[in-house]
C-alpha cells in the first residue's frame, strides 16, 4: 500500500486534448477528489455534471491577458512544489492560505499541430503554452508527494493505482511519470526553438534539439540481440513515417530503414519510376511508360538480389504492376497510392507489408539529416543536389549523344542514393548494373559488370547487360583504372563530378577509348 500521505485529494486539470477527460475525472470525483480547473477543462467538466472549482475562486485572482495569465500564482505552485515532510513547508503554506494539489493533468497547447497546419507566425507564438509547462515540471519535480499526467494514455494507470492503494499512487509510478512530464516538456521546446531556427533560416544553429515521440517498439534492431523503436519527429515529409499500412506484419528496423531509402530514390523520377532496394541499396532502378515496364526492367537489373527486397513506385500502384510484384517474395511495397485492384492482389500475400504514403517526397527540399557517433552527433543539409543537362561540362573529344544525356543524367540520380564507392551502369532508362559500398571505386565498376553477367543469364542471354550502356560514379575517378574497367564492360559515356589530381590522365583514357564524358562538378557521397 502507498502511504496515506500521498492520498490524493485535489487535481489541477487544464488540458488541451480532452480525449478521456471526463471519465477520467469523473472517476477522481468519485473517489473523493476535489477538481480545480481552467478554461475550456472547466467547461467541459461542468456540463458533464461534475463539480469543478476555477482556479481563479482558489486563488482570488481572475484570468487576465486573454488567459495568458491564469496559473503562474503562488497558490498554485506553492501547492504543487511544497513538500510536506518539511514543516517549514507546511508552515509556509498555512500562513498564506495554500493547500495541497496532489494530482496535476496538464497536456500543452498544440504548438506542434499549429505549425503543421501552416499557421501565420501570429497564430503560432499564441499556441506556445506557458503556465502549461511551468505546472508539469514543477509537479515532476516535487514527484514524492504529486502525480503528473501529461498524456490521456496514462489515465488507466493512475486510476488503477488509486484504486488499488485507497486514493494513492506508488513512487514508482510517479517517478515514472515524472521522467515522461520531462521529455514532453523537452520535446515540446525542442519543437518550438527549431521553428525560430527555421524562421532565422539558421540551419545549424548553435545548440542543436532533437525531439521525438515514439511511434512503435519494434521487436528488435539491426539484429535480434539489439533493442528499437521507432520515432516521430514531426518532420512534415511525405514517407514511411506520413504512411498507411495497409496489411502485412509489423515492420522491422531493417524494413523502415530500406523502406525510406526506396522511397527517396524513387522520387527523383518525373516519369513513371520503379527502385528495388536490398539492404540501404538499390539492385534496380528503372523509368519506363509505365509502372508494369518500370518494374520488369528494374528487376532485369539483378533478379538474385531483388527477392526479398523492399519496391518503390512514384505513381499510384495498379493492378497490372501489383500481379508482377506478387510473383517474387517481396518484404515491403511503398506508393503514393494504391489502388482496390492493387490492394485485391496483394490480399492473397498476408505477411506482405503494403504502405501508401500519400505524397512524395521533394528531392530538392532542405532538411537535415543527423547520424550519432561516440559523445556526439553529426549533422548535414540532406543531399538535396540535382544535376541539369545545363549542368553539365563536356570534357572529351566526343559529346554524348542525346539517349546517353538521358542515361547519364539517371545514372547518376540513382548513384546519389548507392552506398559509396558507388558505381551505376544505365542503358535505356535502367540500371544495368550497380556497384555499392566497395573500397576502391574500381571494385565497383568490376563488381557491378560481374553482376551484369548474372542478369543476362538470368534472361536467357549471352554476355552481360552493360555492353552499350553508360556510367556514373558518386565522386572522381582517382585512377583511370575505374574508368578502364567501366569501357571494359561495354560502357560508351561516363558522368563523374571530376576534380581529381589526375583529371587529365582520366580523360585522355576515355578519349583513347571512344568514350564520351561529362563532368557534373558535384559529387554524391553516401556512407
Amino acid at each position: 500500500m502507498a502511504p496515506a500521505g500521498n492520498r490524493i485529494s485535489r487535481a489541477l486539470i487544464s488540458v488541451s486534448d480532452k480525449t478521456g477527460l471526463v471519465d477520467f475525472a469523473r472517476f477522481l470525483v468519485e473517489s473523493g477528489v476535489e477538481i480545480v480547473s481552467t478554461g475550456g477543462s472547466a467547461k467541459l467538466l461542468r456540463e458533464a455534471g461534475l463539480p469543478v472549482l476555477d482556479v481563479a475562486d482558489m486563488t482570488g485572482f481572475p484570468e487576465m491577458l486573454d488567459g495568458r495569465v491564469k496559473t503562474l500564482h503562488p497558490k498554485v505552485h506553492g501547492g504543487i512544489l511544497g513538500r510536506r515532510d518539511l514543516e517549514s513547508h507546511r508552515e509556509a503554506m498555512a500562513a498564506h492560505g495554500i493547500g495541497n494539489i496532489d494530482l496535476v493533468v496538464v497536456n500543452l497547447y498544440p504548438f506542434e499541430a499549429t505549425v503543421a497546419s501552416g499557421a501565420g507566425w501570429d497564430d503560432v507564438i499564441e499556441n506556445i503554452d506557458i503556465g502549461g509547462p511551468a505546472l508539469i515540471r514543477a509537479a515532476a519535480k516535487n514527484h514524492d508527494s504529486v502525480t503528473v499526467v501529461v498524456d490521456a494514455a496514462d489515465y488507466a494507470a493512475v486510476t488503477a493505482e488509486m484504486q488499488a492503494n485507497g486514493g494513492a499512487t506508488t513512487l514508482h509510478l510517479r517517478r515514472a511519470l515524472a521522467g515522461r512530464a520531462y521529455r514532453r516538456t523537452a520535446a515540446y521546446d525542442t519543437a518550438i526553438g527549431s521553428w525560430f531556427a527555421g524562421q532565422a533560416e539558421d540551419t545549424l544553429p548553435e545548440r542543436l534539439t532533437v525531439g521525438g515521440a515514439r511511434g512503435q517498439v519494434l521487436r528488435y534492431g539491426e539484429n535480434p540481440h539489439q533493442q528499437a523503436a521507432f520515432y516521430v519527429t514531426g518532420e512534415k515529409r511525405p514517407g514511411v513515417t506520413s504512411s498507411a499500412q495497409l496489411q502485412g506484419k509489423e515492420l522491422s528496423y531493417n524494413n523502415l530503414n530500406d523502406t525510406d531509402a526506396a522511397y527517396e530514390l524513387v522520387a527523383e523520377f518525373d516519369r513513371p519510376a520503379v527502385a528495388i532496394i536490398k539492404h540501404a541499396n538499390p539492385c534496380g532502378v528503372a523509368e519506363g511508360a509505365d509502372l508494369k515496364s518500370a518494374y520488369e526492367a528494374a528487376l532485369a537489373c539483378d533478379p538474385v538480389s531483388a527477392f526479398g527486397g523492399i519496391v518503390a513506385v512514384n505513381r499510384p500502384l495498379d493492378e497490372a504492376v501489383a500481379i508482377e510484384i506478387a510473383k517474387i517474395f517481396t518484404e515491403v511495397i511503398i506508393a503514393p497510392e494504391v489502388t482496390e485492384a492493387a490492394r485485391k492482389v496483394f490480399a492473397a500475400k498476408k505477411n506482405l507489408r503494403v504502405l501508401e504514403a500519400g505524397a512524395l517526397p521533394d528531392p530538392a527540399a532542405p532538411g537535415l539529416a543527423v547520424r550519432s557517433i561516440a559523445g556526439g552527433l553529426l549533422v548535414q543539409t540532406r543531399d538535396s543536389g540535382r544535376i541539369a543537362r545545363a549542368d553539365l561540362k563536356v570534357v572529351t573529344k566526343r559529346a554524348p549523344t542525346e539517349q546517353e544525356l538521358d542515361d547519364l543524367l539517371m545514372a547518376f540520380r540513382v548513384c546519389k542514393h548507392v552506398k559509396s564507392n558507388a558505381i551505376v551502369y544505365v542503358k535505356n532508362g535502367a540500371t544495368v548494373g550497380i556497384g555499392a559500398g566497395q573500397m576502391s571505386r574500381v571494385d565497383s565498376a568490376r563488381i557491378a559488370a560481374r553482376k551484369s553477367e548474372d542478369a543476362a543469364q538470368a534472361l536467357g542471354r549471352t554476355g552481360r547487360l552493360t555492353e552499350g550502356s553508360v556510367v556514373a560514379s558518386d565522386a572522381f575517378f582517382p585512377f583511370a583504372d575505374g574508368l578502364l574497367a567501366a569501357a571494359a564492360a561495354g560502357a560508351t559515356a561516363v558522368i563523374q563530378p571530376g576534380g581529381s589530381v589526375r583529371d587529365e590522365e582520366v580523360i585522355k583514357a576515355a578519349d583513347e577509348h571512344g568514350l564520351a564524358m561529362v563532368f557534373t562538378g558535384m559529387r554524391h557521397f553516401r556512407h
